[in-house]
């Protein structure tokens, strides 16, 4: 009774989670979230970067490559999804963002140069920024600053040039007849398309004509900085933070500058400057935090070289300071901006300041997403070079809606197939399945709700593996059930030893998968963290849903008599089916050859022809047009489809929507790199295809960069690592965790083989597909590798062949359903998916079903063969054979009745199959007598 109570307690738990993630779908309702969808599927904001590398800094593509990953690098800390980072021209980068609550602070943030410079304030500053006393000036107008210093510019060479907007003011002078107007120019503001002090790039005063077409505009004027000086500049926030101007601070929002010394000064005992940099910064160190007054901060933390540095900096200012009495400063500059301004107290650090597991602290902060922005631009390191934004543009997604219909229809399709599937091959126990896998679909958009995670097809990817792997942990428990019924036990108590029996297996799949998860969402990046997410959260949600809700339901229903029917729950059949008992290890060698013959074929193809690599790994070109009237994106994605360079083509719309919907009437184009004669041809066919005009073409590099390569095979080598520690302790043995491995490695070369022969594009996509074969691979293996540990007590004295075929026969009725189920979804995806969605479609078909190939055909042969060689107990057994005919039957009718024990839901796994072991080994004692007699007959006598 009580058992029975806290079912029912655990389903209305369940139901009222239920009603708590109905509130979070119902739009109104004060808890409603909507799904966050990733660039394939909502689109985004398109953000072009230009690099403006410093006066005789030659850019290069190391430049741009280090770049792209520093940015990557923050785009991931962001939290955004499967960014699009690429390069295109020499000297630009455009990142594609989705899921962004406000897309151009990120922007900002990604693409801020993070060059951190510290300076002895005092003797940095040159005058007239600085009084003969020392006493820092602001100065509220940066062009009547350099106004004042345009001798000492054109006394050498100029560091810098800043171009100003100028206006006519009319002045009066005198009185009376004497009275007399004149007209002057006076500067308004720093002029430029991108930023309020556009310096100069590298190529000197006409660097900053480039947007101007090389010409100065009518009215404006150029002034240069002098030389082996830099201008700083101070937004005047709070009074904490800019020394300001003397005679008056001026006004929030307002704006001080200074000018500092940079590089080595002439006659400077301090000297050279800034007096730090960010190289000497511990990016691991540093973080947001809060003072006393719970104020949010930044805080530093130096290298071993740079808390001397620090030390040094700090001793000459308090030296200053006792001798003039006065409180010497010490500025902290990111990125030409004053961000921090503390003095030093020279009574209480008389010798400076030691950093060592102190560091220093950034103050100032306007709020603490002010202050985890700054810490992560330091956290990530600065770019090599300074970029300035260009463009802003709205871009539509990769997939368009009529895409997403078709996977959706397709997804819908393939599940109401399983669940059609479950409910013949369990009936009553299929119904329950049915209502778990419910609830998991619910929970599971629940769970996507409330960490904001932003859907993108990889982590598609991800939520079809674990459909799979909820349905197939309610498959490995109703497996047992049956197993259970047919040794004779009552459907509850068949019910009671299926759960205790199947929990254990499936919590050693489902750490493996997770395991896998986790360091792939702890090392990857981009697409790769978002499926590895998905794979995380849908392994828990499945675990929560087969082991307790539908355990509850079943615990529920046990006390009614209906209930105690085998056939009507699905359990009267026999397992016993010749079609299933094939001796798998005689034929070892078999299976070895087959999987040789296709891995052969694989390489050869892959070494000869290779991948047919995509724009996302190989780069390629970008081609924007507009077309006279808004178009629908399908039909845009249809007449590029009809082209043959365009056939593969990514296509997105630019710009506002028509009517909110996909009608645009700008679109881009990338696809492969193309010859000039293929893309004069691809321009015409646009043209007379789609009336496109004013077609541009930029070559583009990959969006799926070496980073992101390398962080994916980083994890997946690391993740293979501790799984087989993880398999090694848990089954006590490191044959077991070989096979595994093996399959793994077997399927994936098979995948990425299939792809060369048959030449389909490989694409990030493609990417996702294989990591869900790792995934699947090692959870069907696990599951099969279970039931060998379990059946090993049981039959002490069978060789480790006859063990694993019958664990092989206990189990490949589970491996084909759950494969098959796995496969209905994909299936349906690959038919009627859409052109877009069937390569990442393909590669799961392949990968699923070449996983539960090497389950069996590989994994459990590799275990077999290992074991028969390592271990001498086995090895003396070795060759006994397999039964055959009845004698199969009669063997594994007595490894079920061994099993047949009847435990109650409180006794434990071990006290169980020590049960079991001693209501076998009689059997199996009888067993052995009859072989030994059969022996010792004499030749030629019939048996």
């Amino acid at each position: 009774m009580s058992s029975r109570r806290s079912h029912l307690v655990l389903v209305l738990l369940i139901l009222l989670a239920l009603v708590g993630v109905g509130f979070l779908a119902v739009p109104g309702s004060p808890v409603h979230r909507s799904v966050k969808k990733g660039l394939d599927l909502q689109g985004g904001l398109e953000v072009v970067l230009k690099a403006q590398p410093p006066k005789g800094h030659k850019l290069t593509a190391d430049d741009l490559s280090r770049s792209v990953s520093i940015m990557r690098n923050r785009v991931d800390r962001l939290g955004v999804a499967s960014p699009e980072i690429r390069t295109q021209t020499p000297d630009e980068i455009v990142i594609e963002l989705a899921g962004v609550h406000n897309p151009q602070q990120a922007a900002a943030v990604i693409g801020q140069t993070a060059q951190l410079e510290l300076y002895d304030l005092e003797p940095a500053l040159v005058s007239p920024s600085v009084t003969v006393t020392g006493t820092p000036v602001a100065t509220t107008s940066l062009c009547q600053l350099l106004t004042r210093v345009q001798a000492a510019a054109k006394a050498g060479s100029p560091s810098e040039y800043v171009l100003f907007k100028q206006k006519q003011v009319t002045t009066t002078t005198g009185t009376g007849k004497n009275k007399k107007k004149h007209m002057t120019k006076v500067c308004v503001k720093a002029a430029g398309p991108t930023s309020q002090l556009h310096r100069d790039a590298a190529t000197g005063n006409a660097g900053l004509l480039d947007p101007f077409g090389g010409k100065l505009p009518k009215g404006d004027k150029v002034l240069p900085v002098p030389h082996a000086t830099t201008v700083i500049t101070c937004a005047n926030k709070t009074s904490a933070v800019c020394p300001g101007d003397p005679n008056g601070l001026p006004g929030p929002g307002k704006t001080d500058y200074y000018l500092f010394k940079h590089g080595p000064y002439p006659d400077d005992r301090y000297g050279p400057y800034p007096n730090m940099t960010g190289k000497e910064l511990s990016l691991s160190g540093t973080r947001a935090d809060f003072d006393s007054t719970g104020a949010a901060i930044v805080l530093m933390q130096f290298t071993h070289k740079g808390n001397k540095a620090f030390h040094n900096v700090t001793k000459n200012e308090a030296v200053r300071g006792s001798i003039q009495k006065v409180p010497q400063h010490f500025a902290i500059v990111l990125d030409n901006e004053i961000r921090s301004y503390p003095s030093i107290d020279y009574g209480q650090y008389p010798d400076g300041i030691d950093p060592t597991g102190g560091g220093a602290q950034i103050t100032g902060m306007a709020s603490s997403t002010e202050a985890k922005n700054l810490a992560l631009v330091l956290q990530t390191g600065a770019l090599p070079v300074k970029f300035v934004p260009l463009e802003n543009t709205e871009v539509s997604a990769t997939l368009g809606k009529d895409s997403l219909t078709q996977a959706r229809n397709a997804a819908i399709g393939g599940l109401i197939v399983v669940m059609i599937f479950l409910l013949l091959l369990y009936r009553f126990l299929g119904l329950v399945a049915v209502l778990g896998l419910g609830i998991y679909a619910a929970f599971m958009y629940a769970a996507i709700l409330l960490f904001g995670v932003t859907l993108t097809l990889p982590g598609f990817a991800g939520l079809i593996l674990t459909i799979g792997v909820a349905a197939d942990a309610n498959v490995v428990v109703f497996e047992r059930i049956k197993e259970e019924s047919r040794s004779g036990k009552s459907m509850r108590a068949a019910i009671a030893a299926g759960y205790a029996k199947g929990f254990r297996t499936i919590v050693d799949a489902n750490v493996v998968t997770a395991i896998t998860a986790l360091i792939l969402f702890a090392v990857a990046t981009a697409g790769v963290k978002g499926f590895a997410l998905m794979l995380l959260i849908g392994t828990v949600v499945s675990l929560i849903t087969a082991v307790a809700a539908t355990r509850a339901m079943l615990g529920l229903l046990a006390g009614f008599r209906w209930f105690d029917n085998p056939s009507f729950m699905g359990a009267h059949h026999s397992q016993r089916g010749r079609f299933l008992q094939i001796d798998f290890m005689r034929r070892t060698l078999l299976w070895f050859a087959m999987s040789g013959a296709i891995l052969v074929v694989s390489a050869a193809s892959l070494s000869t022809r290779g991948l047919n690599l995509g724009i996302d790994f190989r780069g390629g070109v970008q081609m924007t047009f507009k077309t006279n009237a808004p178009t629908p994106i399908s039909r845009v994605r249809a007449q590029a489809a009809a082209i043959g360079h365009a056939k593969d083509a990514v296509v997105q719309g630019r710009g506002k929507s028509s009517n909110g919907g996909e009608d645009f009437k700008s679109f881009q184009l990338r696809l492969k790199k193309l010859k000039p004669a293929e893309q004069t041809k691809l321009r015409s066919d646009l043209t007379s295809r789609l009336a496109a005009r004013g077609v541009s073409v930029k070559n583009v590099s990959s969006s799926f960069g070496r980073q992101i390569a390398r962080s994916a095979v980083i994890a997946i080598i690391f993740s293979l690592l501790v799984i087989t520690l993880y398999i090694t302790i848990r089954f006590r043995g490191l044959a077991f965790a070989i096979p595994v491995i093996a399959a793994m490695l077997h399927d994936v070369l098979i995948t990425v083989g299939v792809y060369s022969v048959t030449g389909r594009e490989v694409t990030e996509a493609t990417v996702a597909a294989v990591l869900t074969v790792l995934g699947y691979s090692i959870y069907d293996t696990i599951i099969i590798f279970d039931r060998i540990r379990e059946n090993v007590p049981i039959m002490r004295r069978a060789s480790f062949a006859t063990i694993t075929n019958v664990s092989l026969w206990e189990t490949i009725r589970r491996s084909l359903a759950t494969t098959f189920i796995t496969l209905l979804p994909v299936g349906a995806l690959f038919f009627f998916g859409g052109a877009t969605l069937q390569d990442f479609a393909f590669a799961l078909l392949i990968g699923v079903t070449s996983g539960a190939y090497s389950s069996i055909f590989i994994a459990a042969p590799l275990l077999n063969f290992w074991k028969e060689r390592r271990d001498p107990e086995y090895a003396r057994r070795r060759g006994q054979g397999m039964p055959e005919g009845t004698r199969a039957d009669r063997f594994l009718a007595q490894a079920e009745q061994a099993a047949a024990a009847e435990p109650t839901p409180e006794t434990p796994l071990d006290v169980i199959e020590d049960s079991v072991a001693s209501v076998t080994e009689g059997q199996e004692a009888k067993l052995e007598r009859r072989r030994q007699r059969r022996k010792s007959r004499p030749h030629g006598r019939a048996r």
